[in-house]
């Protein structure tokens, strides 16, 4: 894979780009993508590998995200399904579908009148696209016990909601994307560094490193799409405008040893959040937390309170179950700053745009694997007006993706 996507990546130093893109996780690699394919000469550059950050360390979900309609989230559920069906389409070898199953308690906290509205309300809003039903199970149903892992608490057990959603590799996804970018004219650097970018004539006028040597570039607008690093990288952009105020998220994965079957169980939590077990390579990961973070990016690991939560909860669903820790991650949400918890904060990107004297800055905050290819075209839709359009060489929607 990394022999592939090096094999174009030799840049021309005196050579100016439309864009530089800075950050190959999926954010970054899907504006490289859908710039390259609205026919703008792009530059890639990553520090580590693709998908090396907060792109590797997910739930591993295609989804509409449910519990997002609790906090009024309508337009974020609306389109991230309409994307889970494209994403279906055009990456059949690394997205799939898969079975939801809710267990509904005598004691759980959402009742089963909410659970009904709130699959009914997803429903809606899927309206027209595959994998779009749900179904209630009870007991004395015949297939209720085929559902479920044997291990599955039964004690006050009431019902089994089952829906569908997706499920991809979040790492390969984003490779695929790069390739397909690269494909497009694109050209990528990994283990690249931007250093500093000063304004010039032709916009920008950027030094890089890279295995140990410096070297410039000139592009007309710089893309920020690093993550978590959005405002590390901007204080290197002189005459960028201060970095907007946010969160930084953990969210900490343990994976299991063994498996609870081909279902993904969405588990209601003493806190009122839900946690997720899903299949993965035979074994099962368990995620996600939200834990407040304020170190450096590189450096966040699952905290002790983390992994108990985590084995805990799973745990109480699971109680003979022996919880085998394989390995564990974290990784971190960009979220807006906030009084109170997380749950109810936006989980859509936010895009910070500065133009001036003919350049252009674009940082990216936040976003959804799901929604990575919508982030890129709202972003390629800002550029005509200052750089002009160009000839458009393919539409994102109807890429295939390849494992790459």
């Amino acid at each position: 894979m990394s022999g592939v996507l090096e094999r174009r990546s030799n840049v021309d130093q005196s050579q100016g780009f439309d864009l530089l893109v800075v950050g190959g996780g999926i954010q970054g690699c899907g504006i490289a993508q859908a710039a390259a394919a609205a026919g703008y000469r792009t530059l890639l550059i990553e520090q580590k590998d693709w998908g090396s950050g907060t792109s590797s360390r997910s739930s591993k979900l295609i989804h509409g995200g449910l519990r997002y309609l609790e906090s009024g989230q309508f337009s974020l559920v609306r389109r991230a399904l309409r994307e889970r069906q494209v994403l279906l389409q055009i990456a059949p070898k690394l997205v799939h579908p898969v079975p939801f199953l809710i267990p509904l308690y005598d004691d759980s906290k959402r009742s089963d009148m909410a659970l009904y509205t709130g699959l009914h309300l997803y429903r809606w809003f899927g309206r027209g696209l595959e994998h779009n039903d749900f179904d209630r199970f009870e007991p004395d149903d015949p297939e209720f016990d085929q559902l479920l892992h044997q291990g599955l608490e039964r004690q006050g057990l009431r019902a089994i909601y089952r829906y569908w959603d997706a499920q991809t590799d979040d790492r390969l996804l984003t490779r695929a994307v790069a390739y397909s970018a690269q494909t497009l004219g694109a050209q990528l650097k990994r283990r690249c560094e931007l250093l500093h970018a000063q304004p010039s004539d032709y916009g920008w006028r950027v030094d890089l490193a890279e295995g140990g040597r410096n070297y410039r570039i000139e592009a007309s607008a710089i893309i920020n799409a690093t993550g978590p690093w959005v405002g590390r990288v901007q204080q290197r952009i002189h005459g960028a405008p201060a970095p907007l105020p946010v969160s930084l998220v953990q969210g900490a994965h343990i994976l299991i040893e063994g498996s609870l079957g081909e279902s993904v169980y969405y588990l209601e939590t003493d806190d009122g959040r839900g946690v997720f077990a899903m299949p993965w390579q035979g074994d099962t990961l368990v995620g996600t937390t939200e834990t407040h973070y304020h170190g450096d990016p590189a450096e966040c690991e699952p905290t002790t309170v983390e992994l108990d939560y985590l084995r805990e909860t799973l745990k109480r669903y699971f109680p003979l179950l022996d919880v085998q820790i394989k390995q564990q991650f974290a990784g971190l949400r960009v979220l807006d700053n906030g009084d109170g918890g997380f749950f109810h904060r936006a989980r859509d990107s936010r895009i910070q745009q500065h133009w001036f004297e003919g350049r252009g800055l674009i940082s990216i905050y936040g976003g959804k694997l799901t929604t990575y290819r919508t982030t890129a075209l709202k972003v390629v839709g800002m550029l005509p007006e200052y750089l002009g359009k160009r000839r458009a060489l393919a539409d994102t929607a109807q890429l295939m993706l390849e494992p790459a």
